[in-house]
């Protein structure tokens, strides 16, 4: 299990320090009223950065120490400080007797470059957190360099100007006139890192990962216009920065979310709805407000606004079952349906639990998810790294029958409403171990009665072919002996009649013991017990075409369990004389091939079948006792036109 160090003191400061700066900004613009410029666009943004990154980080920071948390905290501590710089400024020039200091009223031009450029171009090659490959650092190391050089550069400048210092011009050139072209081409770099990622990773880890590419090609083509045309640039950048601050932070968090990284659920789900819905209802009141105030009038205004307010309700809960959906996954309906399509899924309980506990792991995005019955594991096992398990016991009228655990990806855990979730789900699940239980139990039942009966053939075949079948050769032999001594005395009508009597009795007792013996191979045949099922089956299609049948054999030497063989053979034999006593048909073929867990045996003739009011003898319910013995399945079909014995037996069982 992963070991996640958390810095929940850091994330408080950071917190702290963010919404101080954000509040004290705010406070300093209301007094001092500077015009609405480009200039306040771009205090705007360094505002909604230090607001909305500084909370992130704290979500981050309490969960997790990973890069990203420092980014938000570069991004959240560096935009708050220069939105306050360049307000604070303001506010001293038109208050003379204000405190100030220029460390602090130069920090507006580079105090917001660390976070905003990490964002840009470091941060979409951290998500989701992986082991970096040699391209990757190559990347970050370069993304690095980047960043403190513009940051030094820019920070400096200012102090050397007024010192008379003498900094090479060539790389303050440099820095001033190319920044913003290599930010953008780092940026759409990254952009597309993040695309090839989400075309490369299987579905369950592309969650998140085109938004994020979208994200950043936004915020990359903020920068386009001071690229191209700083100059001419205008307002375009500072409303580009802003629309795409809005998307960045919620594209980073859904990917955060879709692969359940740090376990941020109720964080993340309160601070997203508060984002989208004042994101809605201000661009719905200023959109409405937009349309209607070229009246003048101040009626729909007032209209406007009552729309906005009526339509909140629906549009929170709307949003709300979005967000829910998004941090939590499937809904408590999704996920019954889920588990009620694995239990319909498969006819063998124990492959319905498997189905349910995968089931259970796709929909609460668990790396692993098993059921334990009688010792043995069932479900989605984990192979990599993981946070702490959750478990869960399961119980059957007061006995505990099994259990169900589930782990959550490394560095997270499970919370409440996760574990009620799986408390809910522990009856139903204890049920079906119950039913997985009690059906192992019946087919090893069944799978020990198959042995028997075998066991009980083959003595009766021993007890038929040595005793009973001997008794009757020489009972055979002794009337023959009866025979030959009335020979002597054949003219007397009563010895001839007796001599015919013994002699009729002397081929009945041949034909018996004959049949005996038939009886003895057909039970559990030597050669099956010596060479196999298909020298078996031959030596079936030798016997047969000697009374007039042609059996062909199209079967496979596969290795298979014994009971199977047995059960195969006592099928196939009864299926034969069937087809040799019933069917009117002078052929049939036997077709024995192994799948891959089952073995598929089928006796198919174009006889008179046998119609659909026939009922099953004794014969056809002893084949079907061997198929259910094994598990297996046993189908008949007698329409005119033939007859088709079919017969599935799995190989391994439970």
């Amino acid at each position: 299990m992963a070991i996640v160090r958390r810095r929940p003191a850091l994330a408080w400061a950071v917190l702290v320090l963010t919404l101080g700066l954000t509040a004290a900004t705010v406070a300093a613009w209301s007094v001092a009223r500077p015009p609405l410029d480009t200039v306040q666009l771009y205090v705007l943004v360094d505002v909604l950065d230090g607001a909305v990154y500084g909370a992130a980080a704290w979500v981050v920071l309490r969960r997790a120490s990973h890069a990203a948390g420092w980014i938000f905290v570069a991004a959240g501590v560096g935009g708050a400080v220069s939105g306050f710089s360049r307000t604070w400024g303001l506010l001293a020039a038109g208050m003379p007797g204000l405190w100030t200091h220029r460390l602090l009223t130069d920090a507006w031009s580079w105090a917001w470059i660390p976070g905003l450029f990490g964002l840009l171009i470091l941060l979409p090659w951290l998500l989701p957190p992986r082991r970096p490959t040699a391209g990757v650092r190559a990347v970050l190391a370069c993304g690095v360099a980047f960043i403190g050089i513009v940051t030094v550069v820019v920070a400096t400048d200012p102090w050397i100007a007024r010192a008379g210092g003498a900094v090479p011009q060539g790389l303050r050139l440099a820095v001033f006139g190319w920044s913003e072209p290599v930010l953008v081409l780092l940026g759409l770099a990254a952009a597309a890192g993040v695309f090839l990622r989400r075309h490369r990773a299987p579905a369950t880890e592309q969650g998140g990962l085109g938004w994020l590419a979208c994200a950043t090609v936004l915020l990359s083509l903020a920068f386009l216009p001071l690229a191209v045309a700083p100059a001419a640039s205008g307002v375009a950048p500072p409303l580009l920065m802003l629309a795409s601050q809005a998307l960045f932070p919620a594209a980073v968090f859904a990917v955060v979310l879709r692969l359940r990284l740090w376990r941020v659920d109720i964080a993340v789900r309160r601070t997203m709805l508060w984002l989208l819905m004042t994101t809605l209802v201000v661009a719905g009141y200023a959109g409405s407000v937009a349309l209607v105030g070229a009246t003048g009038a101040p009626t729909p205004q007032i209209l406007a606004t009552a729309a906005v307010a009526i339509a909140f309700s629906p549009v929170r809960q709307w949003a709300q079952r979005r967000v829910d959906r998004l941090v939590y996954g499937e809904r408590t309906a999704d996920l019954i349906r889920t588990v009620s399509d694995g239990l319909h899924g498969a006819a063998e309980p124990g492959r319905q639990l498997r189905d349910v506990a995968e089931g259970i792991a796709a929909s609460m995005r668990l790396v692993g998810c098993v059921v334990t019955v009688d010792g043995a594991a069932v479900g989605v096992l984990v192979t990599g790294l993981a946070g702490e398990p959750m478990s869960v016991p399961l119980a059957r009228d007061g006995r505990t029958i099994g259990e169900l655990v589930a782990w959550p990806p490394a560095g997270e855990r499970l919370d409440g409403r996760s574990a009620a979730t799986l408390a809910g789900l522990a009856p139903v699940v204890a049920a079906l171990v119950d039913l997985t239980r009690l059906d192992r139990e019946l087919t090893r039942s069944r799978a020990r009665v198959a042995q028997a009966r075998d066991s009980e053939r083959r003595k009766l075949r021993r007890d038929l072919h040595d005793g009973l079948g001997p008794a009757l050769s020489g009972m055979g032999f002794a009337l023959a002996g009866a025979r030959n001594l009335l020979r002597a005395d054949l003219d007397r009508p009563a010895v001839a009649a007796a001599d015919r009597l013994l002699a009729g009795l002397g081929d009945e007792a041949a034909r018996y013991a004959g049949q005996v013996r038939d009886l003895a191979r057909d039970l559990v045949p030597p050669v099956l017990d010596t060479d196999g099922l298909l020298p078996a089956l031959q030596e079936l299609s030798h016997r047969y075409a000697a009374a007039g049948l042609t059996v062909r054999v199209d079967a496979e030497a596969v290795p298979l369990p014994e009971d199977a063989v047995v059960a195969i053979y006592a099928v196939v034999t009864e299926a034969v004389r069937n087809v040799h006593r019933h069917s009117g048909a002078d052929a049939c073929t036997v077709a024995v091939h192994r799948q891959s867990e089952c073995v598929e045996v089928s006796v198919l003739d174009q006889g008179n079948g046998f119609g659909t009011r026939a009922r099953a003898g004794v014969g056809m319910q002893s084949m079907r006792e061997r198929a259910e013995g094994l598990g297996g399945v046993l189908t008949v079909d007698g329409r005119a036109g033939g007859t088709a014995v079919r017969l599935t037996i799995p190989v391994r069982r439970p």
